[in-house]
């Protein structure tokens, strides 16, 4: 696999390289850096790596960081769809991460993930079981439970995940209207409204959100997960994931008003731990001083 170096115009990452990592079905864009034992770090919708900067610049002392946008998002790859939405399925996602960790030199890894970035994590952690040590997933339950214990006050706090899920180009059509309204609309619902976001990841985001490529590309992740996901989801015939697995959540959050998350994990993993966080979704930004500590202490045991 091919690995390109991009020049670096942010200050977000000190000391941080840039790098595009050609997989078998996209290029995605890292950000890779610090020492010790590799972890791997994923973003949710409708963010990017960039989410990760607070947190890296704690952890770089402990961990050799590599922070990607999934395909679709940011400055990765938007890969043509097909009618089954499978390359945008958390399969193929997995496959490209697993792929980037492979071509950078790191064969067994941690993975830390917020959103649908655990979503991919979650997969790559039962695809790729061998290579995954450890799994920390912020501010979600599994997708399949979710879907499965839907309540009128999670649709309408996630009104999202029913909006994107609609066929193309409707909800596309919609958002790109104004994507920038949108993007602040959704991401300053929560408790903390926009504060978590750095002037300057702030506008890294709503840059990247104004492409209509990635509009579409995050529609079909939204998509699959309705729909093959699901399907991959039950033909593991209830297999479990084996690995460590740490779940927080804000606790100003829809999944704590609305779920279980520790009893719904432990229907999809072995070995469970976890609590809430004194914070909403975007824990990554808002709280990274106590999501740096927990992964830490978590990540830093032997696996």
């Amino acid at each position: 696999m091919r690995v390109t170096e991009i020049p670096v115009e942010d200050s977000l990452f000190p000391g941080f390289r840039l790098l595009d990592v050609a997989t078998s079905g996209a290029r995605i864009r890292v950000r890779t850096g610090g020492e010790g034992p590799p972890l791997l770090l994923l973003h949710g919708y409708p963010q990017t790596h960039v989410l990760w900067h607070k947190v890296a610049n704690l952890l770089k002392h402990r961990f050799t960081l590599v922070c990607a946008d999934l395909r679709g998002y940011g400055d990765s790859d938007k890969p043509l769809t097909d009618g089954e939405h499978f390359p945008y399925s958390k399969r193929a996602m997995a496959l490209d991460m697993a792929q980037v960790m492979s071509t950078l030199g790191h064969e067994r890894f941690a993975v830390g993930a917020h959103d649908r970035g655990a979503r991919v994590a979650h997969r790559l952690a039962l695809d790729h079981a061998d290579r995954v040590t450890r799994l920390a997933t912020l501010d979600i339950a599994p997708t399949r439970e979710m879907y499965a214990n839907t309540t009128d006050a999670f649709a309408r706090a996630y009104w999202h995940w029913f909006f994107l899920i609609q066929p193309a180009p409707f909800p596309e059509r919609m958002i790109e209207a104004d994507p920038e309204a949108y993007w602040r609309k959704k991401c300053g619902s929560g408790s903390a409204g926009l504060t978590p976001f750095a002037p300057e990841a702030l506008a890294h985001y709503l840059r990247c959100f104004s492409d209509p490529r990635t509009i579409h590309g995050s529609c079909e992740d939204y998509r699959a997960a309705a729909t093959v996901d699901i399907h991959h989801d039950d033909e593991d015939g209830g297999r479990k994931l084996t690995q460590p697995l740490l779940a927080l959540w804000g606790e100003n959050g829809v999944i704590c008003r609305c779920f279980e998350p520790l009893a719904l994990w432990r229907e999809r993993a072995h070995n469970v731990q976890g609590h809430a966080l004194p914070g909403g979704h975007y824990l990554a930004e808002e709280i990274p001083d106590l999501v740096a500590a927990e992964f830490t202490a978590f990540f830093g045991e032997a696996p």
